[in-house]
């Protein structure tokens, strides 16, 4: 089966094509928003993830991720929050060193049995090179991962998440010890699936 993943130019031209159009996302009170942050590298496109380092009270303590966070006050919208976080936890100036490729459709997920909805919008940066990057205290690791990883059925796996004591089975993918699920692998999932439309 081909595995080879999109290019850089692909993706910023399917999202010009397929998302641009969706316009400005308000900031909401319980809204949250992550960087996809891709490069060219060796083996394709490659896209900026972290380990999330265990802190308590951390709904995404200790999972792959993408740099971002929670929504503060003086952010001007979903963009800004990406932008922001990804500076805090990684000391990467996206507004000075990436460039914008456009932004994925929001997600909504629950954090925890009880709580509401929270809203995280994805965006999609490109940058070239190898940047420096400093992670704080909320990251444990930073790794770059091929995109054609998750297009290869083989890599493809599945783990048992228990909610109010009842098993779930979710697909996961790891890649050198780190399992990449949940919202995390549907963020990437709609990257690559935004390019096949």
């Amino acid at each position: 089966m081909n595995t080879h993943a999109p290019t850089v130019a692909e993706i910023s031209a399917a999202l010009e094509r397929t998302h641009d159009s969706r316009g400005p996302v308000p900031p909401e009170p319980t809204a949250a928003a992550v960087a996809a942050v891709l490069r060219n590298g060796g083996d394709g496109t490659q896209v900026l993830m972290i380990h999330r380092a265990e802190q308590p009270g951390d709904p995404w303590s200790g999972q792959m991720g993408l740099p971002g966070g929670r929504a503060e006050p003086g952010d001007a919208d979903p963009c800004a929050t990406a932008i922001r976080e990804t500076r805090e936890e990684l000391a990467l100036d996206l507004d000075r060193e990436a460039r914008p490729l456009g932004r994925l459709e929001t997600l909504r997920t629950h954090l925890r049995a009880g709580s509401g909805p929270l809203t995280v919008t994805p965006y999609v940066f490109s940058i070239e090179g190898e940047p420096e990057l400093v992670p704080n205290y909320e990251v444990q690791k930073v790794l770059w991962v091929p995109l054609a990883f998750f297009l290869d059925p083989a890599n493809r796996s599945s783990l048992t998440w228990t909610r109010r004591g009842v098993p779930l089975p979710f697909p996961c993918y790891r890649y050198h010890g780190h399992v990449v699920w949940g919202l995390t692998l549907r963020i990437l999932e709609t990257l690559l699936g935004c390019v096949r439309e």
